[in-house]
């Protein structure tokens, strides 16, 4: 492996480096399903994504009054969450490109999610990525979730980086307001078109507002390993 180069880089999970959107999407409606809620709808879950599992079932279950409790459901929703991501998930192209250039070059990474860690050991595992991320950070590891930033400073910290000298790779607004929060710079690459403008992702440093579509492995690397990332 070559000398490190440019600065230590966290990437989001679901939405950015794998599309696991689906999954959570089959997961919640056959959750809610199972507990006499129909009609969960895309654009529902959409207002969701990049918020961690455990605040959505928050409001989830205070909006459909369920009567099971909130640990209850998230167990619930993680088996079924398991089941579908063991089954089928699909790495983002480009994203696997950018993973191996970064480590081609040395560059330090980390995954940091609002899943659990269960959930993102299994997404790791099935697609052949684990073996490039030394530090995963879930969200039931830290006090509180996205936007807050305590999953990103807890892998620079397990990094041993200064939040100044990371760099985010995030696909949801939230995560991008986590990353400004935790004083580190972002590449955005909004999952949802619709949130392209959102002031969060207008903040970032490195914008890609066509989303997977739009982003490179090489536009990305250029920036990052060039100076820009610094």
């Amino acid at each position: 492996m070559s000398t490190p180069t440019g600065p230590a880089v966290v990437f989001d999970l679901d939405g950015t480096l794998v599309d696991s959107e689906p999954n959570y999407y089959e997961a919640g409606r056959r959750l809610l399903a199972a507990h006499g809620v129909d009609g969960f709808g895309w654009e529902e879950h959409s207002a969701f994504i990049g918020i961690g599992t455990r605040e959505t079932l928050e409001v989830l279950r205070a909006r459909y009054a369920l009567d099971a409790s909130l640990e209850d459901l998230l167990a619930e929703k993680n088996r079924i969450y398991l089941e579908l991501a063991r089954r089928s998930t699909a790495v983002f192209p480009e994203m696997r490109r950018f993973t191996g250039l970064l480590a081609a070059a040395g560059v330090p990474m980390a995954v940091a999610s609002g899943s659990s860690r269960a959930a993102i050991e299994a997404v790791l595992a099935g697609t052949g990525l684990d073996s490039l991320f030394p530090v995963v950070v879930s969200a039931e590891e830290v006090p509180r979730g996205k936007p807050e930033p305590d999953v990103f400073l807890e892998a620079a910290r397990r990094l041993g980086a200064a939040p100044a000298d990371c760099v985010v790779v995030e696909d949801a607004p939230p995560g991008a307001a986590a990353a400004r929060a935790a004083g580190m710079r972002c590449i955005a690459i909004p999952y949802v078109p619709s949130t392209a403008d959102d002031a969060a992702f207008l903040a970032a440093d490195l914008r890609f507002p066509g989303g997977q579509r739009e982003f490179t492995a090489h536009a990305a690397g250029a920036w990052l390993l060039g100076g820009a990332g610094r």
